[in-house]
């Protein structure tokens, strides 16, 4: 009997969430989606170093082998594709700032348009 009280409650919140998010103007978005959000960026970054780092051990090791100069070229390709990594890394994380910064533009604009009105 507890159960259509729990429904009929949690639908009664749902609403009153997007009607509060409509008064500020804003989508209503839940908590766990920024932070998933979040999670995607890191793995993103992480994804990114890893794959720099394989890339330029595969290219040393390959010159390496191909040379007969084992440890010189994979060492020295590994350092350059850790700094590309964190050079991808960055870029991202940029785009991110960027994106965000855009973000917060756009609703400092919308809310300064509303209060002129």
């Amino acid at each position: 009997m507890s159960e259509p009280d729990d429904r009929s409650e949690q639908a009664r919140l749902d609403a009153l969430e997007e009607r509060l998010a409509r008064a500020r103007g804003t989508p209503a978005k839940s908590h766990t989606e920024s932070h998933y959000s979040q999670a995607n960026l890191a793995w993103r970054m992480v994804i990114e170093l890893v794959a720099g780092l394989m890339i330029g051990a595969g290219i040393g090791y390959g010159i390496d082998t191909l040379a007969g100069t084992m440890p010189i070229f994979l060492v020295l390709f590994l350092f350059l594709g850790l700094a590309a990594g964190v050079k991808t890394m960055l870029r991202s994380a940029r785009e991110v700032q960027l994106k965000r910064e855009a973000e917060a533009a756009r609703q400092t604009e919308g809310q300064d348009g509303r209060n002129g009105a």
